[in-house]
């Protein structure tokens, strides 16, 4: 699969989007977590409609329902990938308000290189030299945070490996990012429903009336998020996405210190240094790559 420059910064754009939630999630009280789940899903089934209306993606919506409608295993396919991507929005909104974001942000460490080897094991995707170079750089960032904590949390775990097969299932399924993501959406709106109809607090919009455009801000902004991880995801190797996703956690290493100013402990330099230079390389890489690809082109 050729490099995607489209792709490229798809993935970035996701990044950034990703980075403000955790901050943006803490502006959401009195809301616990299970909450912030279930109302995250419940704004973000409008916006996802309302965006695939405005790209023109209603005719793909159409045959992606009929697709679903002539192929039952596509529709075991459908709830298994709403089902990894509820885990994986529970856990994003969950994780800042309990304290295991350090838990999360290891997960996502992780889940990068998950897709490497995914990318690698399943698809035969072939690494560059300055990939395998990245690669080896994160893995000894990695490695040294493992050292350090001195072992793995079930969040870090469930991050870690959440990813990999609903990417894979994504694929497979062959649906447009905008008109999957609503199929999953609309998969996981009972569930919301039935959450805030049973455990939301009693006249939570009087109590906190900031909510009511809060939460349509949530759900604005997680569609544009997982839209465009969702179209690079389509558009670049999986190898190379799993690569780009290192970009995440350093933004939200970035976000914390620089923003929210959490201290760094000096034995955490020799985890984000490594990683930082293998961000470098993947971006130096995928812009020489296209450079190459524009010259043929021309």
């Amino acid at each position: 699969m050729p490099l995607s420059g489209r792709g490229v910064a798809m993935s970035f754009f996701a990044s950034c989007l990703f980075t403000i939630i955790p901050a943006y999630v803490l502006q959401l009280a009195p809301l616990d977590g299970v909450q912030v789940f279930a109302q995250r899903v419940l704004w973000s089934l409008p916006a996802v409609f309302v965006l695939l209306l405005l790209v023109g993606r209603g005719p793909a919506l159409k045959e992606c329902v009929q697709r679903l409608w002539r192929e039952p295993l596509l529709m075991v396919a459908l709830i298994c990938v709403a089902l990894l991507m509820g885990v994986q929005w529970f856990m994003f909104v969950w994780a800042p308000l309990t304290g295991h974001m350090l838990d999360l942000t290891l997960g996502y460490f992780l889940m990068p290189l998950m897709l490497v080897l995914s990318g690698r094991l399943f698809y035969n995707e072939h690494l560059r030299n300055l990939q395998r170079i990245a690669v080896l750089c994160a893995i000894v960032g990695i490695s040294h945070e493992l050292w350090r904590l001195g072992g793995l949390s079930w969040v870090t775990i469930v991050c870690a490996v959440g990813y990999p097969p609903y990417f894979m299932l994504r694929r497979w399924m062959g649906f447009d990012a905008f008109s999957g993501f609503f199929l999953e959406m609309l998969v996981m709106a009972p569930v919301a429903i039935y959450l805030i109809l049973s455990l939301a607090p009693a006249q939570i919009f009087s109590q906190a009336p900031q909510l009511w455009y809060l939460l349509p801000g949530l759900g604005l902004l997680s569609t544009l998020a997982f839209a465009a991880m969702l179209g690079a995801s389509r558009l670049l190797p999986l190898g190379l996405l799993g690569i780009l996703s290192y970009i995440e956690p350093v933004l939200l290493f970035l976000f914390s210190v620089f923003w929210i100013g959490e201290a760094v402990e000096s034995g955490q330099w020799w985890t984000y240094v490594p990683i930082w230079i293998a961000v470098t390389l993947v971006i130096f890489d995928s812009l020489r790559v296209l450079l190459k690809q524009s010259r043929r082109l021309n």
